[in-house]
C-alpha cells in the first residue's frame, strides 16, 4: 500500500505537470501534502508531516540559494553587455566562410551557455547567427541543431537548472560532480566542434566562399533597442569577466560555499555596473521572475522529498522496482538510470524526472552496490537528449527566430544528441565516475 501510494502520487504528479494543470513549485508542495494526510488518515503511516517536509526542504536550499545568486549574477551581467563582444568577435571570425559560421556558432552557443539560461542563450546566438546564415543561404536547420546540441552540454553547469536537480535529490557535493562533468564536458564540445566542421565543409562545397563587406558586418552587430542600449556598460566588460574567472576559479578551489562565492559575486557585479541603488533596484525587479521561480521549485522540491523518504513511500517503490529488474541487471543499473534519463528527460519535465523518478532510482540503486555520485552521474547523461523535448520552451524560441521546423530539426538534431549520450557513457566508463558494469 506504501508503494501504491508512493507510486499514485508520482503518477499524478507527472500528468499535471504535462498537460500543464499545475506549476511544479504548486505540485511539488500541495501533492505531497494531501498524500501525507491520507496516508496518515488511513493509518498507511504515522509521522510528523512538519518535520519530514522541513527535513527535506533543508536538503535542498544549499542548492536553491546557490542557483537564485547565480542566475541573478549572470543575469546583471547580460544586462551590462558582457557577452555582446563574444556575439561581435564570431561574426567578424565567420566573415563569409560556411565553414567559420558553423564553428562559430558552436564556439558562440559554448561560451553564452555559460551563463545557464537557454531563452537567453537562444536570443544572443539567433541575434548574431541568423543574419550570416540569411546572408549565405546556409541551412538554419544545421544553425538549430549546433545552437541546441551544444547548449545541452554547458547547460550540465550546476547553477543551469538540471544538475540542481540532482544535487539536491541525490545530496552530492558541487565540487564532486564537477570533477566528473568538466571532462564529459569537454570532450562532448570537442564532439559538437567536429560536428560543426562537417556541417561547415558540406555548406561550403554547396555554396562556396562569400566575402562580406566591412560595412555588411557592421550592421549586423548594431543593437537599436534604446532600453536595451541603456542597461550597457561596455566599459566594464574587463572587469564583468575578471569576476566571472574568479568567480569560477573560487568554485574549482571549493574553500567557499558556492551560495556565497555567488551572492558575492551578484553584489559585486550589481554595484560596479549599476552603482545607483534606483538602478540597483530595476535590476533586481528586472530579474527576479526567473530567479525566484527556479528558487522556489528547488525549495518545493525538498517538501516533495522529505515526504517520499520520511513515510517510506520511496523506499516501498524501490523495493517493487527491484523485484521487477532481474538481479543479474543490477550491475548495469547505472547504465539502466541513464537510458531511464534519456526517454524520462524527454517525454517529461525536468523538474517530474529529477523530483519525481529520481528519488526512487536513487534508493534502488544504492542497493545494488552504485553510489549517489554514480546515479547522479547517470541521471544526467539523458540531458543530450532533453533539450528536444516539446516541453522545452526555449526551443520555440530557437524554431521561431531560425524559421525551422519542429520535425526535420528533431530527426537532424537527435541523432547528433545519440553521439553526445555515447560520449557520455564511454567516458564515463573510461574515468570511472559512472561505470556501466559494477
Amino acid at each position: 500500500m506504501v508503494a501504491f501510494m508512493g507510486y499514485s502520487m508520482i503518477i499524478v504528479f507527472m500528468i499535471l505537470i504535462i498537460l500543464r494543470k499545475i506549476t511544479p513549485f504548486t505540485g511539488l508542495v500541495f501533492l505531497p501534502v494531501i498524500w501525507a494526510i491520507l496516508g496518515q488518515v488511513f493509518g498507511i503511516w504515522d509521522v510528523d508531516i512538519g518535520k519530514i517536509a522541513f527535513d527535506g526542504l533543508m536538503k535542498t536550499a544549499r542548492t536553491g540559494i546557490m542557483l537564485f545568486f547565480a542566475i541573478y549574477m549572470f543575469s546583471f551581467m547580460i544586462d551590462a553587455g558582457l557577452f555582446d563582444p563574444l556575439s561581435n568577435t564570431m561574426i567578424k571570425f565567420a566573415k563569409g566562410d560556411p565553414l567559420k559560421v558553423s564553428l562559430a556558432t558552436v564556439l558562440l552557443t559554448i561560451l553564452v551557455s555559460f551563463q545557464g539560461d537557454g531563452t537567453t542563450t537562444m536570443i544572443i546566438v539567433c541575434t548574431a547567427m541568423v543574419p550570416i546564415y540569411k546572408k549565405l543561404n546556409m541551412s538554419r536547420l544545421n544553425l538549430a541543431v549546433l545552437t541546441m546540441c551544444a547548449h545541452s552540454i554547458w547547460n550540465l553547469l550546476p547553477w543551469g537548472g538540471p544538475t540542481a536537480r540532482a544535487l539536491a535529490v541525490t545530496n552530492v557535493g558541487t565540487n564532486e560532480i564537477m570533477k566528473g562533468l568538466v571532462p564529459a564536458m569537454i570532450v562532448a564540445s570537442i564532439y559538437m566542434i567536429v560536428i560543426g566542421v562537417l556541417f561547415g565543409l558540406q555548406e561550403r562545397k554547396a555554396l562556396g566562399v562569400v566575402h562580406l563587406s566591412d560595412k555588411e558586418m557592421e550592421e549586423m552587430m548594431i543593437i537599436d533597442d534604446p532600453e536595451v542600449l541603456a542597461l550597457r556598460r561596455p566599459k566594464n566588460n574587463w572587469i564583468n569577466l575578471i569576476i566571472v574567472i574568479i568567480t569560477i576559479v573560487l568554485l574549482v578551489l571549493d574553500k567557499i560555499p558556492s551560495a556565497i562565492i555567488f551572492m558575492v559575486g551578484a553584489v559585486v557585479t550589481l554595484m560596479i555596473n549599476y552603482p545607483k541603488p534606483k538602478d540597483q533596484r530595476a535590476r533586481i525587479d528586472g530579474n527576479a521572475k526567473e530567479a525566484n521561480q527556479v528558487f522556489m521549485t528547488v525549495l518545493a522540491a525538498g517538501v516533495f522529498m522529505g515526504v517520499l523518504n520520511g513515510t517510506k513511500m520511496s523506499d516501498a517503490i524501490a523495493e517493487s522496482l527491484i523485484s521487477i529488474i532481474p538481479q543479474s541487471m543490477g550491475h548495469y543499473f547505472g547504465l539502466i538510470v541513464a537510458i531511464i534519463s534519456a526517454f524520462g528527460t524527454y517525454f517529461l519535465h525536468n523538474d517530474a524526472f529529477y523530483y519525481g523518478m529520481l528519488p526512487v532510482l536513487l534508493t534502488a540503486g544504492l542497493s545494488y552496490g552504485f553510489t549517489s555520485a554514480d546515479l547522479a552521474f547517470a541521471s544526467l547523461w539523458g540531458q543530450a537528449f532533453h533539450l528536444y523535448s516539446p516541453l522545452v520552451p526555449f526551443s520555440y524560441v530557437l524554431l521561431g527566430m531560425a524559421d525551422v521546423e519542429w520535425g526535420e530539426w528533431q530527426k537532424k538534431g537527435l541523432l547528433v544528441s545519440f553521439g553526445i549520450f555515447v560520449v557520455y557513457l564511454v567516458l564515463g566508463e573510461i574515468l570511472g565516475f559512472m561505470p556501466i558494469y559494477k
